[in-house]
């Protein structure tokens, strides 16, 4: 991922901390960038708040110092983004720790179990 530019939707499962920065400043929640990477949420984090517990939801939110109607905005960029991977709107790109001779296979493996990787949060628009 280059320095500045927003990272690709489709790899929001591996995108760094960094990543993370650049997509709240994207959907306008750049007041908690600092705060998400002191607090190491990465792309997988992201992933995994679809199964948080109410407990977990409070506590991230009471962690980061967030307004509920900034929490309902990630959540809903989130589903959003997840939807776009789960039609294939986004193209498919290989991870920076794969290498290239593997673009094909991973081009393949990647559109096919591109739903079995999408996870809905459930919240309506």
């Amino acid at each position: 991922m280059s320095k500045g530019h927003p990272p690709e939707p489709l790899d929001f499962f591996i995108w760094t901390v960094e990543d993370v920065g650049l997509w709240l400043e994207e959907i306008n929640l750049g007041n908690y960038r600092q705060i998400f990477k002191d607090s190491g949420v990465n792309g997988e984090y992201l992933e995994s708040m679809s199964m948080f517990t109410t407990e977990q939801i409070l506590r991230f939110i009471r962690r980061c110092h967030m307004k509920w109607g900034d929490f309902i905005t990630l959540c809903k960029e989130l589903r959003r983004i997840k939807v776009a991977c789960l039609k294939g709107e986004q193209k498919v790109r290989r991870p920076w720790w794969a290498s290239s001779c593997f673009s094909v296979f991973f081009m393949k493996v990647e559109k096919r179990n591109r739903q079995s990787r999408v996870v809905s949060l459930k919240l309506e628009p």
